[in-house]
C-alpha cells in the first residue's frame, strides 16, 4: 500500500505591503485643482469669451493703400495712441477732473510698443507729442485733396489725416514697421484702470497742477480711472512740461502690467473677460487686431513681469526749436534715436541701444527738480576777495543760470559759507541752485521774488553742472519695469 506523502501546511500568500503615502497638504492639492481648473477654463472659456468680445472693437484702417512701407522685423509692433476724445465723458466727469474744453482732435500720447518675437520681454518707446515731422505726400480721408508732404507737430497728424496719416508719419520717421494700432480715449483709459482696481503709483514730492486738478501729496497712491487720468496728463506739474508727463506715463504703464500680470486677472477668465470688456467696448484697432492677437498677448503678459518690461523716449537733440506756423517743436537726435529704433527693428532690449560709459564724479551731472535755464540768479561777493563775485557769475552762467551779469558787493564782507537766498514760494528753485554750489546754505526770505541771490562766500571753490529732471539727455535713458520706484 503506497504511503502517502507527507502534508506540509500552505502558508497563506503574503498580500502586497501598501506603500506609506504622505499626507500631501489640503492647500496644496486644492492649489492644483483650482489651477487645473483654471489653466482648462482659459484655454476654452477664455478662447469664447474674447471671440465673443471682438466684434464689440471699432475698427479702423490705418494701413490703407500704404506703399513703400519698412521692412517687417521680428516681434510686433503696436502704435499706441491716445487721443483726447471725451465725447462719452459725463458732465459730472468733466468737471471733477478739469475735461472741459472743446479737443483738438490730436493724440495726447504717442508710443510703439515691441512685444519681442519669444513673448519675454516689452519694450515702449514714448514719441513726444510735440515732435517735429514732415508728413508724406497723402490724400484727405474726407475731402479726397492730395496734401504734398510738409512740416508738422508729430500729434497734429491725427487731427489731419487720422490713424492713417499717423501711422505714415511714424513709419517714415522710425523706418519701424507697424503691425497693429490701437487707440484709447479719455473713458477707455478710465474704464480699464478702474477694471483693475486701481493702480499703484509712488511719488517722492508732492504732485500739484492747477490745469488738470492734480494734488498728490508725497508717497504711495492708489489712483482710480480719473486720479489716474489726471496723473498721466498733467504737463505742470514740474518743470519738466511734456517731457516729465511722458515719464509719468512710462512709470503707470509699468505699474499697469504689474497690477495685470500679478493679480491674476490674465489665468482667471471672469476677471479677463471683464478687464477686455472694459478695454475693448471704447477703443479702436485695426482690422487685424482681433481674437488671436488678443490672445496671444494674453499669453505673452502671463510671462512678463517688471523686470521684462522697458521704457524709454526718443533721444532729443533739441529743445524749443521754433518752426513758422507751427510754434516750438522737438527735434530728435538724428544719430542716438536711430540706435533706439534699431533695436525694435532688430528685436534687441532697448539696453543695447545706449551704453553709456558711468562718469567720474567731478563729470558727473546731478539732476535736479529746476533746470538751470529757468532760474534767475543775481550774485554778491561776501569776502574780500576782488573778482569773486565775477567768478561765480560766469560760472554759474556757464552751467546755464540765467544770471544778472551784474555781481555786486554784499554789506556783509565776512561771510564764511556760501548763502542761497529764496523767496519760499521758490523753494524748488532755491534747492536746483543749491546743489550746484557744494556745500552752500538755504536762507529764505519772504517777498524777495522770483530772482534768487547767492551770496558768495570764502568756502567757494566751484559750480558743478546740474540738469533738470527731464534733460535732453546725450543716449536714450532706458528703465526697467522693476527700477520704477518713487520718483
Amino acid at each position: 500500500m503506497p504511503i502517502a506523502p507527507p502534508r506540509t501546511r500552505r502558508r497563506p500568500p503574503r498580500l502586497p505591503v501598501r506603500p506609506v503615502r504622505r499626507r500631501r497638504p489640503r492647500w496644496a492639492m486644492r492649489a492644483a485643482t483650482t489651477l487645473s481648473v483654471v489653466v482648462l477654463a482659459s484655454a476654452g472659456i477664455g478662447h469664447t469669451v474674447v471671440t465673443s468680445l471682438d466684434a464689440d472693437i471699432v475698427r479702423v484702417d490705418p494701413f490703407k493703400d500704404m506703399k513703400n512701407r519698412p521692412r517687417a522685423g521680428h516681434g510686433m509692433n503696436v502704435l499706441l495712441v491716445g487721443t483726447d476724445g471725451r465725447d462719452r465723458v459725463t458732465e459730472a466727469e468733466r468737471r471733477r477732473f478739469r475735461l472741459g474744453g472743446a479737443p483738438c482732435h490730436c493724440t495726447d500720447t504717442i508710443m510703439i510698443v515691441h512685444i519681442s518675437e519669444d513673448r519675454e520681454r516689452a519694450s515702449v518707446v514714448s514719441l513726444p507729442r510735440d515732435s517735429y515731422a514732415e508728413t508724406p505726400p497723402h490724400t484727405d480721408q474726407v475731402s479726397g485733396r492730395k496734401h504734398r508732404g510738409h512740416p508738422i507737430k508729430l500729434n497734429a497728424a491725427y487731427a489731419e489725416g487720422g490713424p492713417q496719416l499717423t501711422v505714415r508719419t511714424v513709419e517714415d520717421m522710425t523706418r519701424v514697421k507697424i503691425d497693429h494700432y490701437l487707440e484709447v480715449d479719455f473713458t477707455s483709459f478710465m474704464k480699464t484702470v478702474d477694471v483693475l482696481g486701481g493702480v499703484k503709483i509712488c511719488t517722492a514730492r508732492p504732485l500739484r497742477d492747477t490745469y488738470t486738478g492734480l494734488d498728490l501729496p508725497a508717497g504711495e497712491h492708489t489712483l482710480r480711472g480719473g486720479a489716474a487720468l489726471q496723473y498721466v496728463r498733467s504737463r505742470h506739474a514740474d518743470a519738466s512740461s511734456d517731457l516729465g508727463r511722458m515719464k509719468r506715463q512710462q512709470r503707470f504703464l509699468a505699474s499697469l502690467v504689474d497690477r495685470a500680470t500679478s493679480s491674476g486677472i490674465l489665468l482667471n477668465p471672469l476677471k479677463f473677460r471683464d478687464v477686455t470688456r472694459a478695454v475693448l467696448g471704447s477703443v479702436r484697432a485695426d482690422r487685424g487686431f482681433g481674437t488671436d492677437e488678443l490672445l496671444d498677448l494674453g499669453r505673452a503678459m502671463r510671462t512678463f513681469s517688471p523686470a521684462s518690461s522697458e521704457f524709454t523716449t526718443v533721444p532729443i537733440g533739441r529743445l524749443g526749436l521754433a518752426v513758422p506756423g507751427i510754434g516750438s517743436t522737438l527735434k530728435w537726435d538724428p544719430v542716438k534715436a536711430e540706435r533706439v529704433f534699431r533695436s525694435l527693428r532688430e528685436d534687441k532690449p532697448l539696453a543695447t541701444a545706449s551704453p553709456r560709459p558711468k562718469p567720474s564724479p567731478r563729470e558727473e551731472v546731478l539732476p535736479v527738480e529746476v533746470p538751470p535755464q529757468q532760474i534767475r540768479v543775481q550774485v554778491e561777493n561776501g569776502t574780500t576777495t576782488r573778482g569773486l563775485g565775477r567768478r561765480v557769475d560766469d560760472a554759474l552762467a556757464a552751467t546755464g543760470f540765467r544770471t544778472t551779469h551784474r555781481p555786486a558787493d554784499s554789506p556783509s564782507r565776512s561771510v564764511r559759507r556760501t548763502v542761497v537766498v529764496h523767496d519760499p514760494r521758490w523753494d524748488r528753485s532755491a534747492r536746483s541752485l543749491a546743489a550746484a554750489l557744494p556745500g552752500s546754505e538755504l536762507r529764505p526770505a519772504p517777498g524777495l521774488g522770483p530772482t534768487l541771490k547767492v551770496v558768495a562766500g570764502t568756502d567757494f571753490r566751484e559750480v558743478r553742472k546740474v540738469r533738470g529732471q527731464e534733460p535732453v539727455a546725450p543716449e536714450a535713458e532706458v528703465v526697467r519695469g522693476n527700477e520704477v520706484g518713487c520718483a
